[in-house]
């Protein structure tokens, strides 16, 4: 009896490693930040959130609310987003860096959104999240709903 050879192993697909995320802060230290908070910030993202909504419920003022709504935690602490680098590394070890953009809900969706519930709800969340921060105790809460606004006003995410 021959004994047919045993078929060579199937090659195992290498996946790659998931990417390596690096947070990227920047932007003035601790003491600079608090004293522009005590100074400066607090009373301005007061008048920028207002400024932001009432800019935003009109359709020609809506690019520049927008606009101003991400720019809240910056006004407030001279804190600029946080932004995050991707590494990526593929089966042959090269190695590149990118920025990973966010899969968006689709423009008509987002546009019911705000007519129907984004441009009251927002109003309302800024209205918390100054109060919050005001109150220094509750400011972490408050800078977690800011950093939200985006997302309740439009469905925006970063």
């Amino acid at each position: 009896m021959t004994q047919t050879p045993a078929p060579p192993p199937a090659p195992v697909a290498r996946q790659a490693p998931p990417p390596v995320v690096t947070e990227v802060k920047s932007g003035p230290g601790y003491l600079v930040r608090a004293i522009w908070f005590i100074l400066v910030g607090w009373w301005l993202t007061g008048i920028v959130s207002a400024v932001a909504w009432f800019a935003m419920i009109t359709i020609i003022g809506l690019p520049l609310g927008i606009w101003l709504i991400n720019r809240i935690p910056t006004v407030l602490t001279l804190r600029p987003r946080t932004s995050y680098v991707y590494t990526y590394v593929d089966g042959t070890g090269a190695a590149w860096t990118g920025q990973s953009q966010l899969q968006q809900t689709p423009w008509p969706v987002r546009g019911l959104w705000f007519i129907l519930v984004g441009w009251w709800a927002s109003a309302a969340m800024m209205s918390v999240a100054w109060a919050l921060v005001v109150l220094i105790i509750t400011m972490p809460i408050g800078l977690w709903l800011y950093n939200r606004v985006p997302f309740v006003a439009s469905l925006y995410r970063y």
